[in-house]
């Protein structure tokens, strides 16, 4: 049984970690409005733009013909995985969803006998990861001293990229990441983009806004649009996975928080309940010294 000094070190330890816990909670809710905006906005425009390259994609007759970015190598042989995740903890499942997803991707990939390539994005895909597919990965990328993420960072991974594709290293590129839902909530995602992957539109959506002329040709247009897109639908990554995370930690530092005072309230009870035994102890041994003078 633990002695009273103990106890009261214990109180005091699990206080101390409540005060942290409530800290980045509060700092992480102050964190995901912000994050939150720009994860919507981003949203918006690149799910546009992806309206746009599939238009272009359903109008040009002769697919041979059109950018490999658009159309693909014609194979299926060579998988390149790219997985967003943070290079902090302390956010709930944020990273173990993300891989979570990435494994199932990756051990489908590999039953099929094809050949996979992974880029982690962020320090803690990589430690997840590595434990089963560490032969697999080709590189890791960390922006663990950058304070925020910009569109810089989304080009220099398309252009790795684009440049591994040009030297036909791979034939189909897909990325995963956490999509915003709300504080408690949020979805893995695995979305290819190279090559562009068709999408049907929905009946909401109105045939004008889907239609388009295009000047100079749409080969010409494509040349310069997809690897734009690229960039785009990474970088929507990172927007929501920065808001993903911050609803993670928020949601994951209140249920520390809750718990801590919960555990604070136990040992309170027990550290009460061991000082009257000991007070009762002290007084039986006065009373029994006295009576047998």
């Amino acid at each position: 049984m633990p002695s009273l000094k103990d106890l009261r070190n214990r109180i005091t330890s699990v206080k101390s970690t409540q005060k942290i816990t409530k800290a980045m909670k509060m700092v992480a809710a102050a964190k995901l409005r912000k994050a939150q905006e720009s994860a919507e906005k981003g949203r918006a425009y690149s799910e546009k733009m992806n309206l746009i390259i599939n238009n272009l994609k359903n109008s040009i007759t002769d697919i041979n013909s059109a950018p490999k970015l658009l159309a693909g190598t014609g194979k299926d042989e060579v998988h390149l995985c790219i997985v967003m995740t943070a290079d902090r903890g302390l956010c709930g499942g944020f990273n173990t969803n993300i891989c979570k997803k990435a494994r199932e991707y990756f051990k489908q990939i590999l039953k099929n006998n094809k050949k996979l390539k992974i880029i982690t994005v962020g320090s803690k895909g990589a430690d997840q990861l590595r434990r089963g597919f560490k032969d697999y990965i080709i590189e890791r990328i960390s922006y663990k001293n950058l304070k925020n993420i910009s569109v810089n960072e989304a080009s220099e991974i398309t252009s790795k990229v684009i440049t591994m594709f040009n030297k036909e290293e791979f034939d189909v590129c897909t990325i995963f990441y956490n999509k915003f839902k709300s504080v408690i909530s949020q979805e893995p995602q695995a979305q290819q983009i190279i090559p562009v992957e068709s999408q049907e539109v929905t009946q909401k959506e109105n045939v004008e806004d889907v239609q388009y002329e295009f000047e100079p040709e749409e080969n010409e247009i494509l040349e310069h649009l997809l690897p734009q897109n690229i960039t785009t639908q990474i970088f929507k990554a990172f927007l929501e996975n920065a808001a993903s995370e911050q609803g993670s930690r928020m949601s994951a530092m209140d249920n520390a928080t809750r718990n801590a005072g919960d555990l604070i309230d136990k040992l309170t009870i027990n550290y009460n309940r061991s000082r009257q035994a000991v007070i009762t102890k002290e007084l039986i041994e006065i009373i029994s010294g006295a009576e047998s003078l």
